[in-house]
């Protein structure tokens, strides 16, 4: 197992605290807009890439050092363009970011993160069995996706997003998430 302190330092801390501030602040802003469709998932989009600093994958969900980290669309894509100009240029741990758009299931090989489209609602369950113990980060804004053993479910309240986080499912794909994180969110588990 490798040593803590090499992935927490004073500057990854500093760094995490700032993350952390900026996706309060985006949470925040939305009070007094109306959002449009582009908006949230604008918006949206900058979640998924903050989400990076704040989980952690284990070293064999990469197969070598260079692979890169990917951030899958499965179904329709609500994000456009918008996404990939987020991740543009952009490293985790030395991994290059890159989205990958997926219209079938069976087309995810390597994939790190998946936004599950609302388009694909009616294989939640499917996709969710196909995913399971694999160390691959769920999430969505399907009603009810956390509950139903996604890990992160985006909520609309209010003109705020907000994030449901079912931690239970994280720990079963090997993923640990930041406290700093699950502090902004709502714990939901999946019903037994």
């Amino acid at each position: 197992m490798s040593n803590i302190k090499t992935y927490i330092t004073p500057a990854f801390s500093r760094r995490a605290v700032r993350l952390l501030f900026v996706l309060l602040c985006v949470i925040l802003s939305l009070k007094g807009f109306s959002q449009s469709t582009s908006r949230e998932y604008n918006i949206k989009a900058a979640f998924l890439y903050n989400f990076t600093q704040f989980i952690e994958w284990p070293a064999n969900a990469f197969t070598n050092a260079d692979a890169p980290f990917v951030i899958g669309i499965l179904g329709e894509d609500p994000f456009g363009s918008y996404i990939d100009e987020t991740v543009a240029n952009e490293k985790l741990k030395g991994h290059p970011v890159i989205v990958q758009r997926y219209s079938r299931l069976r087309d995810i090989r390597n994939c790190n993160m998946l936004f599950i489209s609302n388009s694909m609602t009616s294989r939640l369950q499917e996709i969710l069995a196909v995913l399971d113990n694999k160390s691959v980060l769920t999430v969505s804004d399907i009603p009810n996706f956390a509950r139903n053993g996604g890990m992160i479910c985006f909520v609309t309240k209010e003109n705020k997003i907000k994030l449901q986080i079912n931690p239970s499912a994280a720990k079963d794909a090997d993923l640990n998430i930041s406290s700093k994180l699950l502090r902004v969110a709502d714990i939901v588990e999946t019903p037994r």
